[in-house]
């Protein structure tokens, strides 16, 4: 290493053109979202559509997509607002990709409100969780011992009164939940009498989620 690298002189120059954290944080909003923070919207979407197609939901993957939405969504606004600022022809110029985290988050709410990944994966499931119904002992609580029966993993097949209860494996965030079939409507979000403290709540045609209290 030369004299001249190490002179007082020729490190005030290195300080002095080291960018402020300030000069950082307004470098990186400038730049339109980039190939990292568009593909974690995108899992974070999937990982919340996973939750809504679980019969009362899934707790990891509420949890990991809501903490995960909320750094993200975070993350987006500030980027944003400080590019409204300073860099407004760079969000003109990559529109595209400023809107599609929006996008997805707008596509995600919307399935999950509607409850299209519950009730597809339900019909996708219909056929094996009916055969499974057709051989369950009707006097009994059958174990399923998490086997996956359509797109579902079961704990048990209970059949009861013309309502089949499938109990399924992780379902459900804060209490046990599980999917219904009962070829008689069934009264939605109160309790009945001789079910014990189970609600039910319809997802299509003759299924219903239902979750105990």
């Amino acid at each position: 290493m030369s004299a001249a690298e190490d002179s007082p002189v020729a490190k005030l120059i290195e300080i002095a053109h080291r960018p402020t954290p300030g000069q950082r944080l307004i470098s990186w909003a400038s730049r339109p979202p980039g190939r990292l923070y568009l593909p974690a919207c995108v899992f974070v979407g999937l990982v919340l559509l996973y939750e809504d197609s679980i019969p009362g939901g899934h707790l990891p993957s509420f949890l990991a997509g809501m903490g995960g939405g909320a750094l993200l969504a975070a993350m987006g606004a500030l980027r944003l607002g400080i590019a409204l600022t300073v860099a407004r022809p760079m969000i003109r110029h990559y529109w595209l990709r400023w809107v599609s985290a929006p996008l997805v988050a707008a596509i995600a709410i919307a399935l999950s409100v509607t409850d299209i990944p519950l009730q597809t994966r339900v019909e996708a499931s219909a056929p094996q969780l009916l055969e499974a119904r057709d051989t369950a002992n009707r006097s009994t609580t059958i174990p399923m011992n998490g086997a996956w029966t359509g797109l579902y993993p079961l704990e048990a097949i209970s059949v009861s009164e013309g309502i089949t209860r499938y109990t399924v494996q992780g379902a459900g965030v804060l209490n046990s939940s599980g999917l219904a079939y009962s070829a008689e409507p069934l009264p939605t979000d109160v309790f009945l009498e001789g079910h014990g403290g189970v609600v039910y709540e319809h997802i299509s045609g003759r299924w219903y989620s239902w979750t105990e209290y």
